[in-house]
């Protein structure tokens, strides 16, 4: 390596899920061009990681970043800068938007809005509906496309499959996993009324939507999966329930948690954060997130993602059930998690796997996750000692709040590098948004 590459990161310990090595990694074009003792390297660009925890860049694989539509809440640039400051390099964002991801038109305009917009690289869900099912197999191959997403209970517009035979045509067509939202929406209407009183409160929220309506979802979605033998990936799975019943379907389902479920449990959360602590599903009692934990460490838990779901703190005020549902939680998913590797819950290769190989793996970006030759040069570095307080004013997501604001986590990230760039470095975004659309197989 005679001529000098462009960006070289040095002294550092690179992770991975099989473990840790002293390694140096040099970038040239956007890829990495080597990992090793590269001492006699020379770069256009030293990055001293001495003292830091290399990772393959972090992929959050659940992002609602609002746009368009909803911009007033989030937009494509002030996620991306969240994202980059909570040392992640890649995300998926999701289709329930204003109008809904559920064309060629609608996903071709997300991806012309990125460009030049995005901080980090960015792939983009086509929803499912009944009008679409027959069509998603073509749109799920448009460049950019990360699959198809799945509401089995209420989100936006049209944006919902609650029926076995939707759910069956929408599954027949198309090949890649199929992300889905697991809520039951008949058990749901059946038990709104639960909730529609005058002394209604946020705490009766895993009340309305409770264990079986996340069961009897996920137990259907199983059955019409195993008939049309297609792969789902069911997201934020919040009940011990569906994990005892996914374990036995191994070889269809793969598992997502989120940070905010293995983090909070009720009534705690409601009791001291309101409706700030509402989300879909919601955050259930603590028998429930000990099961989440336990299915992490046993290896059932494929990939955490944060649910990035931000609206202002004005519509989080209102008084439930009309506050909406869903937190901000990009920014901060990386320094949680790193939080719960500091009290031994989780190793630290064991959280590469969750948030760098797996998502990178279910969904076929074939060139991130892994630190070696050939890969993006995407990469994470994190202090895993440093000790800091999350804060409403560090959030760049532009609903300027966090539920995690005021704890102090042990862990954290201080360079973002994206496609050899880099991108943020301590706590400082560098440059302008320079993100690139994901590439799939």
């Amino acid at each position: 390596m005679s001529e000098a590459v462009d960006l070289l990161i040095r002294g550092g310990t690179c992770v991975s899920p099989s473990g840790r090595s002293k390694a140096d990694v040099a970038a040239q074009a956007g890829r990495i061009s080597a990992v090793g003792a590269l001492g006699s390297v020379k770069a256009r660009q030293v990055v001293d990681a001495r003292n830091l925890y290399v990772l393959p860049g972090v992929i959050d694989s659940q992002v609602h970043f609002r746009e368009p539509g909803l911009s007033h809440k989030e937009d494509l640039t002030t996620g991306t800068a969240a994202a980059a400051l909570g040392g992640v390099t890649t995300v998926f964002e999701m289709p329930n938007t204003q109008p809904a991801t559920l064309d060629a038109h609608a996903f071709t305009d997300k991806v012309a809005r990125s460009c030049g917009r995005v901080h980090v690289n960015i792939g983009f869900f086509i929803g499912a509906a009944s009008e679409n099912a027959h069509t998603l197999g073509a749109l799920e191959t448009l460049p950019g496309c990360v699959g198809v997403k799945v509401f089995m209970g209420s989100s936006t517009g049209s944006l919902l499959v609650p029926d076995d035979q939707t759910l069956q045509d929408v599954l027949r067509s198309g090949r890649r996993r199929v992300a889905v939202h697991a809520e039951d929406e008949p058990r749901l209407r059946e038990r709104a009324h639960l909730v529609r009183q005058s002394n209604a409160h946020v705490s009766m929220h895993p009340l309305w939507r409770d264990e079986e309506s996340a069961l009897r979802a996920t137990q259907r979605a199983l059955t019409v999966a195993r008939r049309a033998a297609r792969p789902l990936h069911i997201l934020h799975v919040t009940t011990a329930e569906e994990i005892s019943l996914l374990q036995a379907h191994r070889d269809l389902a793969t598992v997502e948690v989120t940070p905010q479920h293995l983090t909070l449990s009720a009534p705690e959360c409601y009791e001291r954060l309101g409706t700030l602590a509402q989300m879909n599903p919601p955050l259930r009692e603590d028998r429930h997130r000990q099961a989440l934990w336990h299915a992490v460490t046993s290896g059932l838990v494929d990939a955490i993602g944060s649910d990035h779901a931000p609206h202002t703190w004005q519509e989080k005020q209102r008084p439930y059930p009309d506050s909406p549902s869903g937190m901000p939680g990009v920014q901060t998913l990386l320094a949680l998690m790193l939080d719960h590797v500091a009290a031994g819950r989780l190793s630290l290769e064991r959280l590469v796997e969750l948030v760098c190989a797996g998502p990178a793996r279910l969904y076929g970006a074939t060139t991130k996750g892994v630190l070696a030759p050939g890969h993006d040069a995407d990469l994470t570095l994190v202090d895993l000692g440093a000790r800091r307080r999350i804060e409403n004013a560090q959030m760049a997501s532009r609903c300027g709040f966090t539920p995690f604001d005021g704890m102090t986590v042990t862990g954290w990230p201080v360079a973002t590098i994206v496609s050899g760039r880099l991108v943020m470095q301590d706590g400082e975004l560098l440059g302008a948004p320079s993100g690139r659309i994901v590439s799939f197989r």
